[in-house]
């Protein structure tokens, strides 16, 4: 899993191991596979039989149920409600996306991640009760403008609005310099939380570690510093 995937999954709550996602399109199957793939127990809805079994043979859900979430009878049969998390995965049906997350909310799920396709949609999922809206599109949308004007850094995670740990390929004028000769939390405003080397991570690297022109570091730090690192 990269930097940018812990965007939207280090907003699911880490007291549960269990979820249910509800909506097997592209972006709840990804959602599936990845907390399948980190020890979860996920349960997979949709009203679409052949999205539900595609989802079980594959191998991404534990469980999984086609159903009609706007149906809040269907949900509290399937034991929806008694889920702590449930990620509403439904983007492009604004309608069904509205009523599923105010059946979960009202079913008493305590904490309801919803997908939104427009400013419009999310400001609807929070007024129903989301307790957290993500964007996909358009957070894909900035990684690749990022990805395409600072080609340098290969991956960001942001910390908030004015922070952010980044992954990059060090840059020439950075080779065959320590950390302490570079001075980046000085000159950038920026630390360096790992360096590659040998094609292995060294964590919390000795100020005395050299970079090298092609390796991998990761730093933390604001925004500002970070988008004027040479690339």
């Amino acid at each position: 899993m990269n930097l940018s995937s812990l965007s939207f999954f280090r907003n699911l709550r880490g007291g549960t191991r269990q979820y249910a996602v509800i909506g097997l399109g592209r972006f709840g199957r990804a959602v599936c596979m990845t907390l399948h793939n980190l020890g979860y127990e996920v349960l997979g809805i949709d009203s679409e039989e052949r999205l539900v079994e595609q989802a079980l043979s594959d191998e991404i859900v534990a469980h999984a149920l086609t159903l009609d979430s706007t149906d809040p009878s269907a949900l509290k049969e399937a034991g929806v409600y008694d889920f702590d998390t449930v990620i509403i995965a439904i983007g492009n049906y604004i309608q069904e996306s509205i009523i599923t997350t105010l059946n979960i909310k009202e079913g008493g799920v305590r904490y309801v991640v919803a997908k939104a396709s427009t400013e419009v949609h999310g400001k609807l999922l929070r007024r129903v009760g989301a307790d957290h809206v993500v964007f996909p599109e358009h957070e894909m949308g900035c990684t690749l403008a990022r990805s395409l004007t600072r080609p340098g850094v290969l991956d960001r995670f942001e910390i908030d609005p004015d922070n952010s740990i980044v992954e990059l390929v060090v840059p020439e004028e950075f080779d065959g310099k320590s950390i302490v000769e570079l001075d980046l939390r000085s000159r950038y405003g920026v630390s360096v939380l790992a360096l590659s080397q040998n094609g292995k991570f060294e964590v919390n690297p000795i100020p005395s570690m050299r970079l090298r022109k092609g390796e991998l570091m990761v730093v933390i730090g604001a925004n500002r510093g970070i988008e004027h690192l040479p690339v």
